[in-house]
């Protein structure tokens, strides 16, 4: 069967009906910044809001691409529609992704029913791509009912993952000793699940210890505590026990009305991520570039005016309050 000729006119008819060109298509327009991907994305947007998010992420190394490929397979095998969306690093010479994420999940590189997305950093922090958010909404929209995200592995920095996702893994390996005190100032906080991987190694008690220890210095108690379970993904070993996990969780978010705040947290960080977005280009689009930046500069350096004097010119400039320092 031919399939119909893609146009800007039908692309968001057959993204809906599952068409994998138009979202791929989508999903390039959204990495290169351009105006008719942000057309629809509002038209395929009342669409979203369906898929299970899970967040994968932890210490480079830890094993999250192999775990992420087991838990393509399971979800599979249950019949579910799995996209994907690995965030690489950015290459420093074209500042695409590695893309060596997709590589290693190439047994699904045939599987109608998988999609998988690569997305590069490009200097965004928080351990996502600036385009995640879209990217999501996109394999939402398509129908893919699990949607898995990998973030780049940049330690404790990974925070905004527990904003997008519904259940979010956090995967350590045994043996970290002492080095496991930095997880209590950034990770800790974020995991619904830990997963030690290559859990086949020696030092799995004393890292399940030192996790229970961690937990238990929580100022107040939560309605959920994040269970601690190995695995061994290159073997599958664990992989059962995990998905039963996050089914346990995700029903925990539904009978708790968890699921409606957490929805609420992430559209509020969506919004502020597009209006930062959108302001700093303002910024260097239009007041910071050329020759008036350089001006500004030479002033800084010179000391004749100070860095809060410029940006309450700016903001006058921009006709915006400038409220208080």
């Amino acid at each position: 069967m031919t399939q119909p000729k893609l146009t800007n006119d039908n692309i968001v008819s057959l993204l809906l009906q599952g068409d994998i060109r138009a979202g791929a298509r989508l999903m390039r327009w959204l990495e290169d910044d351009r105006p008719e991907a942000v057309e629809l994305l509002k038209q395929i947007f009342p669409r979203t809001g369906r898929a299970q998010l899970i967040g994968i992420t932890g210490n480079p190394g830890s094993g999250k691409s192999t775990l992420t490929d087991k838990l393509i397979a399971h979800y599979r095998k249950l019949g579910k529609k799995v996209g994907v969306v690995c965030i690489d690093p950015s290459s420093p010479f074209t500042g695409g992704a590695i893309l060596g994420d997709r590589i290693r999940m190439g047994s699904h590189a045939t599987d109608s029913g998988v999609f998988i997305r690569s997305l590069a950093t490009r200097g965004a922090h928080g351990g996502l791509s600036r385009a995640t958010y879209d990217v999501v909404n996109v394999l939402d929209a398509m129908g893919y009912e699990v949607v898995l995200i990998e973030t780049v592995g940049v330690g404790q920095d990974e925070i905004d993952i527990v904003r997008l996702a519904h259940t979010n893994l956090v995967v350590v390996i045994p043996g970290l000793g002492d080095d496991i005190q930095a997880i209590k100032a950034g990770i800790l906080e974020i995991a619904d699940i830990f997963v030690i991987n290559k859990a086949d190694r020696p030092g799995v008690e004393r890292t399940i210890t030192d996790l229970r220890y961690l937990q238990s210095l929580e100022p107040e108690p939560t309605p959920w505590t994040a269970p601690i379970l190995p695995t061994v993904a290159t073997h599958g070993d664990g992989i059962e026990a995990l998905t039963d996990a996050i089914l346990t969780h995700s029903q925990f978010l539904e009978t708790n009305d968890e699921r409606q705040k957490a929805a609420q947290r992430r559209q509020e960080h969506v919004l502020w991520a597009l209006l930062h977005d959108r302001f700093h280009k303002v910024l260097t689009q239009q007041m910071l570039r050329g020759e008036r930046l350089e001006h500004y500069l030479t002033d800084l350096v010179n000391r004749s005016v100070d860095p809060h004097t410029i940006v309450a010119e700016i903001f006058a400039a921009l006709n915006l309050p400038t409220g208080k320092s």
